[in-house]
Order: structure tokens, then sequence, then C-alpha cells
């Protein structure tokens, strides 16, 4: 059993169901939206199915943020207009600031982590990581704004990554009425929210190109168990999965593509779509020095997270890259509604994550005996232990 933004869901299929709704042959890539949807299905019948997984979310979620301590609330709530989408409309920026925020009106500027929920582009709020955000304001003694960005099938590609640069933009234009450091700014998301979190800063540096924007420095990039290659089948997913039954089910990745690709010949490749797509120039001007990454041991997304790690660390990109794979979970397990507890190790996570992001907040640039490999990571979590198998290799 897993979770996705708070919903228990198992992967219980039939093989048909298993792979995706295109007509490509097994051996060849997908490189349209329509080669993994097929023929586009009807928005209406989506946004329904959407609709019920939400009501779902709403449920699981509260019942996750019931288990001790309590997650806080925000301290206030900004209602921004977008300016890059296409489809203009507006949404919320959640702002969860630290103790001393209120009390020392004077006080110098203060960082900002910009954060992105998760669930596959359609489900989801700007609550859902409300635990990590307490860590934040904590730990790092630092702003956290987390951005409720417009959702598919309502609003497909590219209009989430184009909220979450607006998001970004919106932080650097009122960094004084808000008390921010604007060189002080880094991006943080969960699972397609992490997917924004790297690529909203690609869509703000392509945005800079043609248009001016006041000075700023974003720092660095917590993205948590990221989506990043949609040139990806499913099956092909699926078949590097170490417990393919722990990854998300066909049912929910199969609403989540087919709300998010659109229209049928959206190009796969897009950077801003598949940040693994992205050239090294792109990649090396556009995401920041420092980059925390972790993947999830059972998930379905874990290679080519840990393909897009090293290749961030490795010459020409050459980024600071902090790298853990969490034994023995699957995605999205920081999100289980479990009422009495918060799960495994995700409060652990939490804490060495911004141990390491205040780290860098308080100094301009690394020392070297600061770095981290993407092959060395020094924390060492137990796995949980297996659920038992029969003699026939199926769960009991």
């Amino acid at each position: 059993m897993q979770t996705v933004e708070g919903i228990p869901v198992t992967s219980t299929c039939s093989p048909e169901d298993i792979g995706d709704k295109g007509t490509l042959p097994p051996n060849e890539k997908p490189k349209k939206a329509k080669d993994k949807t097929g023929a586009p299905p009807s928005r209406f019948s989506l946004r329904m199915s959407a609709g019920w997984w939400r009501s779902l979310q709403t449920i699981g979620m509260g019942l996750h943020f019931l288990a001790h301590p309590r997650p806080p609330n925000p301290n206030f709530i900004k209602s921004i207009s977008s300016t890059l989408a296409a489809k203009k409309g507006k949404f919320n920026l959640s702002f969860y600031v630290p103790d001393g925020y209120n009390k020392v009106p004077k006080r110098d500027k203060w960082p900002v982590i910009v954060n992105y929920h998760g669930g596959g582009f359609t489900l989801g709020s700007a609550s859902d990581d409300a635990r990590f955000a307490r860590f934040v304001m904590e730990r790092c003694n630092a702003v956290f704004v987390s951005v409720d960005y417009r959702l598919a099938p309502e609003y497909p590609f590219p209009t989430a990554v184009d909220d979450g640069a607006d998001a970004i933009l919106y932080i650097i234009n009122h960094a004084e009425e808000l008390r921010i450091d604007r060189n002080r700014i880094a991006t943080s998301g969960f699972s397609a929210g992490a997917n924004i979190a790297i690529t909203a800063p690609l869509r703000l540096a392509r945005y800079r190109e043609q248009a001016e924007v006041p000075e700023h420095r974003i720092i660095a990039a917590v993205v948590w168990y990221p989506i990043t290659d949609y040139t990806l089948s499913r099956t092909e997913r699926r078949a590097y999965a170490l417990r393919p039954e722990y990854t998300l089910p066909p049912t929910l990745t199969n609403l989540f593509d087919a709300s998010y690709l659109f229209p049928a010949e959206l190009d796969l490749a897009d950077p801003c779509l598949s940040p693994s797509k992205a050239s090294d120039e792109v990649l090396q001007k556009g995401m920041p020095p420092h980059i925390l990454f972790y993947t999830c041991e059972w998930d379905m997304l874990l290679r080519e997270g840990e393909d897009l790690a090293k290749r961030l660390e490795a010459p020409p990109i050459s980024k600071n890259v902090h790298y853990t794979m969490i034994p023995g979970v699957a995605h999205g397990w920081d999100k289980g509604p479990n009422p009495m507890k918060p799960p495994q190790n995700s409060e652990k996570l939490y804490a060495e994550c911004c141990k390491i992001l205040k780290r860098i907040f308080e100094e301009d640039e690394p020392h070297p005996d600061q770095s981290h490999s993407v092959f060395h990571w020094p924390i060492k979590l137990p796995p949980p232990p297996l659920p038992p198998r029969k003699h026939d290799g199926s769960k009991e």
C-alpha cells in the first residue's frame, strides 16, 4: 500500500492496464502526448474523475494532519494574477513565516523557500506540505511560500510551470514589502511539485531572455521523488521498479497523463516538461548551484531521478548535488494518512534536509570540504521490514 497526497492506493491491475494508452510499439519511446494517452479523452470525463480523487485526497490529508505534532496553518495568503501563462487567471500563495518575522519588523531580509505540492499536476493543494513548512521555519529560520498552482485537466501543461515561475517572479518583485532577501531564494517540491521546483527556474531563465527582472539569486532546489522524463513510458518505468506492486496504479497514472499532457501533439521532450531532456547549457544556466535530491527505493521514478542527479553533478553542469535514495519506501511515503504518527523517518529526513539548507542560506559560497557527492550521503536509514510473501511470490 502506498499513498498519493494522503490517498491510500494499491497497484493491483491486469497486464493490459499497465502500459501507456498510445499505439506505439513496445520498443519505441513516446515523443508526443498522444503516444502516451492515445486519442484525447473527454476533458469533461477527466474533470469528473479528477474531482472524485480530489475529494478522497481531502479526506486523506485531513487524517495526515491529525498526527502529532500538528502542522502549522499559513500566516497569510496572497492571491496573485498570472502573467506568464497563456490562460490568465489568479492563484494563491500561502505564506508560513518564522516567529521572528512579525516580532522583529526591521531585521535583515529573510531567506525564502518557494514550494510546490505533489499530486500528478491534477490533485493537491498548497497546504499539503505544511509538515515540511514547520521544519523550514524552525530549522532554517526562513519564510516558506507554498504555491497553489492551477491544476489539470482544467489547466494542462504548461500552466503549472508558468504559475510556478510566476510565484518566484512575484517574490522577486515584492521582496521589499515581504521583507525577503532576493539573493536567498530556494525552490522545493514533492513528486509533480518537484518537477516544478526544477522547471520553474528554467522557465524563469527563459523569460529573463526577453524581459527585465530585478536582480536576484535562486541558490538551491529541494526535490523529493520528482518526475523528470515524460519520454519514458509507464511500462518502462515499472520495468525499472524494484517493487512494481508498490508503484502508482495505472488508474492514477493514466488520469495524470491524460489530464496534464495536452494537446495530443505536445512535445514530451520540452525541457519545462521533461527536465531530463534539457541541454547541458539550459541546466547549467537555469538550475541553482545547490540541489538536494531525494528518491524512493520502491518508486518507478527512482531511475530517472538518480540519472538526472548524477548528470547535474557531473561536468559540464557541475552542480553541488546532495543526493539520497530513501530505502524501503514507495512514492509519496511521507504523506501517509495515519492520524496517530507522522510517516516513518519523514521528520528525520526533513530535519536533515533543513540542516543543509540552513548552511546554504548562511554561506555565500560553499567551502570545498562541504561538497557532497551524489554517491556519498551521510544519512543511513534502516529500511522498514518487507511485507511477508507467499511461496508463489505474491504478497499475503
